[in-house]
């Protein structure tokens, strides 16, 4: 929800200021202006820092928090000597090449058919049967020892090569839930492409492992329902251990442009708490309402409240809802509502007065009613940590197979799953070459899944993510840099929470007292 600007019925206009008004607005102007000082500070901080490590703080107070911090990162970033790396691997290698025209062979002789034939049977988050069905059925084909419903998520799986568990353990993540659409479920998102897309790349590289008699292992992790919460299935993975002892991660995702993240820690979306607020009243006839208690209106209060306390929250604050349930009949009190929140901020220690003051206010809106309001916090997102060991490997790789609509420049840090529960933990890229020519969750997308910009963005992410685990499977001493950067960018998140826990202080307000 973006907080509201104008000017409301309640605020003067500044043509009829008075004095007093304008003495304030003096006052205001100065603070203003020494805002942009800061502003304008950090933005030669920026210059001086290198001009991606800043772009995952977006608000004064985090750059503010950050400025220490990031040095130390640019620091680390230059010890790495990534363009070395990134010559050294990507520099004409004829097993890499061999392993690589496997995957793409699959991919043109079945699995892009395979894509297709998901994309035209969507199924939303959690019902995924099908899909899930098909997917295993080609990893069983090619030795994969399948261990279904995982987490208890019935549509979740753990595929693993031969012999299961063998590090180095390269894990990648497939999805293949449909976006929920008015029209029914469509793929606009193209997951139907992730598990072809990745299963060619694990059979590739599993292959190679074997025949090279090389040590290692290939895990395929099925994970459903990105596109919903709750439950937040690769969090439930998480914490039920079905990620344990993977060393990287890897994943594909459809996109306009092809790009790859700078190093850092951050979200595509800000970080977010989802909670639904269940009121509880008591029915009765409308004509006389008074002997029930409206559930309805107590819902309308819970929005009315949080506009109420918009001036208390800094303005990056996004308090997105919907009214789920609002009752059954014009002629009955309704005795039961639900309202769905997902409450946004650009970092997770300030969003947890955000969704102090969301919960607060239900509670008003439950009290000034005489209801009553059960709150569920089922599930949230978070800041993950994106490495430049692998993202501008993944990047030079993607060049190398023929991406299109090339974003030379890096984007902000990211971790390359949603959740941030699992990339914040294990060191992994989400490969992102140009599938189509329309912006994510259209009808646009989901057409391009059939045509030659979608199937050729498949081809380029299928091939750049084999090159990728073949360099990482083969080369202790990447695998070694690998993990130097991400637990050095680690430590460094985890200072700059403590640093954000010191700056967000909350007013103390006294105790109001009789005259």
């Amino acid at each position: 929800m973006a907080r509201d600007t104008s000017i409301n019925k309640n605020q003067s206009h500044p043509s009829y200021a008075t004095e007093h008004d304008v003495r304030i607005l003096d006052e205001e102007l100065n603070a203003m202006r020494a805002h942009y000082v800061i502003l304008a500070t950090l933005d030669v901080l920026i210059g001086l820092i290198g001009p991606h490590l800043l772009t995952a703080q977006e608000t004064p107070t985090e750059r503010q928090a950050a400025r220490e911090i990031l040095r130390k990162m640019d620091d680390l970033e230059k010890s790495l000597d990534v363009p070395a790396l990134v010559a050294k691997l990507t520099a004409p290698n004829a097993g890499r090449d061999r392993v690589v025209a496997r995957a793409k062979e699959l991919m043109e002789k079945e699995l892009l058919a395979l894509s297709d034939d998901i994309g035209r049977n969507p199924e939303i988050g959690f019902e995924e049967h099908r899909s899930v069905e098909k997917l295993t059925a080609y990893l069983e084909q090619h030795d994969f020892v399948l261990e279904a419903g995982v987490a208890g998520l019935p549509t979740a799986f753990a595929a693993r090569s031969h012999p299961a568990g063998s590090p180095p353990r390269l894990g990648i993540i497939v999805e293949y839930d449909a976006l929920r659409g008015t029209k029914g479920a469509f793929h606009g998102d193209q997951h139907n492409a992730q598990g072809p897309v990745g299963i060619a790349a694990a059979i590739a590289i599993a292959e190679h492992l074997a025949a090279s008699k090389l040590p290692g292992s290939v895990t395929v992790f099925g994970c459903p329902g990105e596109e919903m919460m709750p439950p937040n299935a690769k969090t439930q993975m998480f914490e039920a251990g079905v990620f344990n002892g993977i060393d990287v991660l890897v994943r594909s995702h459809a996109v306009m442009a092809t790009s790859r993240p700078a190093p850092g820690f951050g979200t595509c979306c800000l970080n977010i708490d989802g909670v639904k607020y269940v009121f509880s009243g008591a029915p009765a006839h409308q004509m006389t309402s008074w002997n029930g208690r409206n559930a309805l209106t107590a819902v309308i209060h819970l929005f009315n409240n949080i506009d109420s306390v918009r001036s208390s929250l800094r303005p990056e604050a996004r308090i997105q809802g919907v009214i789920a349930e609002g009752g059954a009949a014009p002629n009955v009190v309704p005795d039961r509502t639900v309202a769905d929140f997902y409450v946004r901020y650009p970092d997770e220690i300030y969003l947890k007065q955000v969704r102090e003051f969301v919960d607060n206010a239900a509670r008003a809106a439950a009290l000034s009613t005489g209801t009553k309001v059960k709150i569920d916090h089922y599930g949230k997102t978070r800041d993950g940590i994106s490495v430049a060991t692998l993202a501008e490997v993944g990047f030079a790789y993607m060049k190398k197979y023929g991406a299109k609509n090339v974003l030379e420049e890096p984007g902000k840090p990211q971790g390359y799953e949603e959740t941030g529960s699992v990339s914040r933990e294990i060191p992994g890229l989400g490969f992102t070459a140009a599938s189509s020519s329309a912006p994510n969750h259209t009808y646009e997308m989901d057409g391009d899944n059939f045509t030659d910009v979608g199937h050729q963005g498949f081809l380029v992410d299928a091939q750049a993510m084999t090159a990728l685990l073949f360099d990482f499977a083969g080369n202790p001493e990447y695998r070694a840099a690998v993990k130097r950067e991400f637990e050095g960018i680690r430590t460094l998140f985890a200072e700059y929470l403590r640093e954000l826990e010191k700056t967000y202080t909350v007013p103390q307000v006294a105790e109001p007292t009789a005259k």
